[in-house]
Order: C-alpha cells, then structure tokens, then sequence
C-alpha cells in the first residue's frame, strides 16, 4: 500500500530527467514535449505513444454507444428520458477532457470515460428514485468524496477495511448484472407479463427466440466472444460496427416494426456529422436528491458508488502502470496522488455533464500493448474523443441487439475476478457468495454489497473472530442492515 505522502498532490514533485541512453527526439519543442513526458525516460517514442493512444482509444470507444443506451434506456421517478444525442456528446466531452488532464497532469497512458456498472447504477438504482439531475447531483457528491479521501489520505484506512475477496466479488456481481442487462436490453430475455405464477423471466417473448433483432444479438455475441478469444485489439468495438452495419442492412431488406428494435431504430442517418449537443452539461441538483428519498438511502447510495469507482481505479491504475513499466523502485505508481485526484475530479465531470460518473479504463493497457508509456499517449486517446463530438450521427445509429454483446462480454471480464475467491473458507466464500448473486437476482448493486457486508461481519463474529473486521465495515454493514429494514423502522417510529 502507498503511504500516506503518495496520495496528496505534490505540486513540486518535477517528471524524472530523460535517460540519455534513450531514443532521441530532434527538434527544440519535440525535445521539450519529450522532457516533460519523460518519453526517452521511459524507452518509448513519439510513434509508440501515438499507436498506443489509437489502440486505447478504438478498445474503450464503444463507451459512445454504450453509455447512451444505458442512460438513455431508464427513466427517473417522473418518467422522464435522457436525449441520446446529447448523452453522446456528453460522454465523448468528458471523456476528452478528463483523458486529456490525466495526460497531462498524471503522465500515464490512462485514459477516462464513464464507468460502466457505475452507470447501469445511476439508471437503474439512482433514477428510479428522482430525477435525472438529483441523480447526477449525487454523482458529483461522490467524486467530490473521492477528492477529499485522496487529498486526507483516507484512502488507504478504506481500502484496509474491505477484505479484498468482496472486492473482488463485488466485480463479479457487477459482471453478472451488466450481463443481464445485456440479454434484457437485446430481448434474449424478457419479463413474463401479468404471470405472478411462474419464472419471472423468460427466453425472448413467447419462450423462444424469435425476430430479426434477437438474431442480431446473438450473432453479436457470437462475433464479440470470438474476436476476443482471438485477442484481436478493439474486439467488442469491432462487433459493434460489424453488427450495427448488419442491422442497417437488415432493417432496409426485412419487414421489421420499428417498435421492433427497441429505443433506437438501426437507420442511416441523413448527415454523418453534426454539431455536438450540449444541452445536458450543468443539468444536476447537488443536493435535490435529499428532498426525494431518505438520508440513509442516499448514504448508502454514494457509498455503493464511491466503493465501486475507487476500487476499480485503484486496480485500473497499479495494472496499466505495472504493465507499462513504470512504476518505482518501491512499486509504487507515480504520482499516485495525483493520478487519484484526477480520476476524483472526472467522477465530478461525469456528473456535471449528466455523463455519470467518469473512471479510469482497464482498456488502457491496449495503449501500453501497443508501446505506450506516458501521458502523451492519453492526448492521442483525448483528441480521438473530442473528434468524436462531431459524429453523433452515427453513434445514434447503433440499435441495443449490436450494441448489447459488448455488455455480454464486459459481463464475461469482470467474471474472471472470481477465479481469485478462496472457495474453501466459508467466512469468505459465503459473504461473496451473497455479494455475486444478490445483484442480479435484485436488480441492485447497492443490495448485493449490503448483503455481503452483513454476512461477513456476522460469520466472523461467530467464529469469535470480530476484531478482525475493520471498524469501518462494522459502521458500513450497520448503515446496510438499517437500508434494508427501513420499513418496519418507519413503521415502528411512526413515520408510515
């Protein structure tokens, strides 16, 4: 673990002096640029960081498409939709932006954008609950949590303080639920209708698949697993051009209802480029979200956020870094400090653009395949994002079967953090249990970690070994018991 000094911004703190025993790059700026990145430092070049921010930028691109139809897919208490066209926009600025300053401020090859699991939360957890700006207001509040605990040096009291198999279960269970949102969204499985008696879901309408779009899924999870299984760079962004260009084409030959594909109909569009929309940038209420549900619900659901955007940073940021060589004689990252406050401050432009919360992406070690080694690479990966603000056209084209199989295979990466739980041992291997399962079978992040957390505190406290568990979790898991007997507590006190 990094000590404390690590995780405060060291504004002094100068890029190490370039390796005189490095490629050279001529040319007075060119040398500057070199210096400041530490490119020579690193053993890399101007032509590996360029590569690597092309590869960075076409493995985690498929975020325009997702994150549009993730949000854009839900509606919040009042039944109202986010525009896609704007969601584009605000997911390729912020993703811009953000990648851009950590090129800059932290010198990784690390680029940003918005976090799946953490939006499918925002949808499917925040907006149901209040509106789409109360939603995002949260949001805010977490990144702004976030800054505090790096700028503290609380960061490292919480990441002691969870045990690291419910870090890793809580992973899978976000694979899992992203999953089954996937097959939801894409029709593979649908809700039985008036039908209390049976399975709650079932396979496509009727019990069986049927449809041209269903068969665009299927065929995309086909193709998605493949080209990964393959390691082909930019796997589930290809599937998702190759199946979207087969939807197009099936959508002209086929007799289809429009109805038929969902939210967004797979049409060519009459222009290919467009201005950017930026009507949802500024749309959040920092604190609307307290007059429409309780204190406890909105405790718990920064808290949900913030643990799943902090410990995905935090082995987002030692993997590309360990990857790409980097890190010091100590092990540690460089710049820590920084890098984490950076990733804070994206969640809070997430948010503020009604993008959800911004994170750093595993994608990047594509980059660093690639050669990348330094913040130069993340101005690559920020200018391709910023390019992308002009072609909302056709991001919108992409209709949920094509794009859906990227959620499938996401669901299949965070699955693999399971092969790290220690089965044998039942005070860990219940509680991750618990934590894997309840999220998708309740439609809930926040109540699968709940129930993790309870069961771990309880199993160690009958084994005797309660002092063990950190203090921290003892308050987390006392906050989780309260959520989920808020009922009979508001009807005990009257409040009902």
């Amino acid at each position: 673990m990094p000590d404390r000094a690590d995780s405060t911004v060291n504004k002094s703190e100068a890029p190490p002096a370039p390796d005189p025993s490095g490629p050279q790059v001529t040319g007075g700026k060119a040398n500057a640029v070199d210096r400041y990145f530490s490119i020579s430092a690193r053993g890399s070049n101007f032509g590996r960081e360029i590569r690597g921010g092309f590869a960075t930028f076409f493995t985690m691109a498929y975020i325009l498409v997702l994150n549009p139809i993730i949000l854009g897919s839900a509606e919040d208490k009042f039944g109202n939709h986010l525009s896609g066209p704007q969601l584009v926009t605000a997911t390729a600025l912020v993703a811009a932006v953000m990648t851009v300053v950590m090129g800059v401020g932290g010198n990784l090859p690390l680029a940003l954008a918005a976090g799946l699991g953490l939006n499918a939360v925002v949808a499917f957890q925040l907006a149901p609950l209040m509106s789409w700006p109360d939603a995002m207001g949260l949001i805010v509040l977490e990144g702004l949590l976030i800054c505090v605990l790096v700028v503290t040096g609380l960061r490292e009291a919480i990441m002691t303080a969870i045990p690291a198999a419910l870090k890793q279960a809580i992973s899978v269970g976000i694979g899992l639920f992203v999953a089954f949102i996937g097959f939801i969204d894409a029709g593979f499985a649908t809700r039985i209708p008036g039908d209390t008696g049976s399975v709650p879901v079932q396979l496509g309408l009727t019990g069986q698949l049927s449809g041209w779009p269903v068969l665009v899924f299927c065929l995309g999870v086909l193709l998605t697993v493949a080209l990964l299984a393959r390691g082909v760079k930019g796997a589930i962004l290809i599937s998702i051009i190759v199946m979207t260009v087969v939807a197009v084409l099936i959508n002209e030959i086929a007799d289809i209802a429009p109805t038929a594909w969902g939210l967004t109909v797979p049409a060519v569009p009459d222009d290919l480029v467009a201005a950017p929309d930026f009507g949802l940038i500024g749309s959040f209420s920092l604190f609307g979200a307290f007059g429409e549900v309780g204190a406890v619900t909105i405790v718990l659901l920064v808290f949900t956020l913030l643990l799943s955007d902090f410990f995905d940073t935090m082995g987002t940021v030692v993997g590309v870094s360990t990857e790409a060589g980097v890190l010091d004689e100590n092990g540690k990252v460089p710049h820590l400090g920084r890098v984490l406050l950076i990733d804070g401050a994206a969640a809070v432009a997430g948010g503020a653009a009604s993008a959800s919360s911004a994170t750093s992406y595993v994608e990047s070690t594509a980059g660093v395949g690639e050669g990348a080694r330094t913040g130069f690479a993340s101005l690559v990966t920020g200018g391709l994002f910023a390019l992308a603000l002009f072609l909302t056209p056709l991001v919108t084209v992409v209709p949920a079967q094509a794009a859906a199989p990227a959620l499938i295979a996401v669901g299949f990466l965070l699955m693999a953090q399971v092969r790290h739980i220690d089965w044998e041992k039942y005070e860990i291997a219940v509680p991750a249990f618990l934590t894997i399962a309840v999220m998708p079978f309740t439609y809930s992040i926040t109540n699968g970690i709940g129930a993790g957390f309870i069961a771990y505190v309880v199993i160690k406290a009958v084994l005797g070994k309660a002092r063990e568990v950190h203090w921290l979790l003892w308050g987390a898991s006392a906050l989780f018991a309260v959520y989920f007997a808020i009922d009979p507590i508001e009807q005990l006190l009257g409040v009902k």
